[in-house]
Formats: structure tokens, sequence, C-alpha cells
């Protein structure tokens, strides 16, 4: 792109929304979205240990719910951060 600023090449382009990810919270049964910045991802060597964690909006309880593959696929592709486990032998 030779020849073409940085400002031009992206003038056309609008701002994406943020990913919001629906959640539930098992203490207060209260329902909410989220932001990916609200939640973690940890992606264990199995299926118990691969879980996602935020604390619930409404009441302060640290939440921590298994993730599976279709969970880990979303959170990562909607920009959560993600912590790989590694077990030590």
């Amino acid at each position: 792109m030779a020849g073409v600023s940085v400002a031009s090449a992206f003038a056309g382009m609008r701002s994406a929304s943020p990913v919001l990810f629906k959640a539930g919270c098992p203490d207060c049964r209260g329902r909410f979205e989220l932001a990916a910045s609200a939640l973690r991802l940890a992606i264990g060597a199995s299926s118990r240990t691969t879980f996602y964690s935020f604390t619930c909006p409404e009441c302060g309880v640290p939440v921590r719910k298994p993730a599976g593959e279709r969970i880990v696929e979303l959170l990562t592709g909607g920009g959560v951060r993600t912590l790989r486990l590694h077990s030590t032998l």
C-alpha cells in the first residue's frame, strides 16, 4: 500500500461494537451481560481444569464455571483474556 496513509486506509471502517457475553450468577440468580474485560478464561489440560470466571456485578460473589470447547472458542474470539494452565509432573 505504497502512498496510502494509515488514516485513509481506515477511513471507511466503522468502529466495532464491544462484545458482550450473557452470564448468570448461581448465588443471587442475577442475569446480566458482561464485557470481555470482566471475564477471565483458564485453559487447562482437561475439561475439569478449563473454566471461565467473573465477579457477579449484582452481589459481588466470584463465579467460576466450566468451559467446553464452544465456550472457549466464543470467549477467545470475543477478546477475553486467557491463561493457559500447565501441569507439572
